[in-house]
């Protein structure tokens, strides 16, 4: 989806496209490993939506041990996430990481508000046949801290806090990925 090429999406500039993110891409460090490109642009609510967890057709994900976010529809509602603007060179490893190719997640255009008072139109992904579930507590701490990373409303982060998760304890490689990576940005940055 070429970004101004009559899909909806408002260009973020040439090549360039605005991207949704609402769970485990909150946090820079998971996005980074699938779309180097991906530069904050703004924090952003996404109305009539809410967020929601589970496993596509019933299937617990083999990466997160657990339910994964989805977002839908749901009046009076809110998400909220990051719009990152990013390389539309990125886009097929980011449909990739989010399986649109297993029909895991299809993109959808959403209508986002930022907190500046701008509606911007973004790509955003949102599950197929999604039964619900909880998600593992690695994969809400991800959430958790992708959220506090960008500030995120408080009252937005204590709700990400209060979710329940199913316990699961067992390894969890992307995870050990993301704080590799976390930590070597600290070093990096020191």
């Amino acid at each position: 989806m070429e970004p101004g090429g009559g899909d909806g999406l408002v260009p973020a500039g040439a090549g360039s496209l605005l991207y949704f993110a609402y769970g485990s891409n909150l946090l820079r460090e998971r996005l980074l490993l699938s779309s180097p490109s991906a530069a904050l642009w703004a924090v952003a609510r996404l109305q009539d939506f809410k967020l929601a967890f589970g496993h596509h057709q019933g299937r617990i994900s083999p990466l997160w041990h657990g339910g994964t976010a989805t977002i839908v529809q749901s009046p009076g509602d809110e998400v909220w996430g990051i719009i990152w603007k990013m390389n539309a060179s990125n886009l097929s490893s980011l449909d990739k990481q989010e399986g649109v190719e297993d029909g895991i997640y299809v993109p959808i255009e959403v209508n986002v508000h930022t907190q500046a008072g701008e509606v911007l139109t973004c790509r955003s992904y949102q599950m197929c046949d999604c039964v619900c579930g909880p998600p593992s507590p690695q994969y809400k701490k991800v959430i958790c801290m992708g959220a506090k990373q960008n500030g995120l409303p408080m009252e937005y982060q204590k709700i990400l806090e209060a979710i329940e998760t199913n316990n699961y304890a067992g390894p969890v490689p992307i995870l050990e990925e993301i704080e590799a990576a976390t930590k070597a940005k600290k070093i990096n940055s020191a």
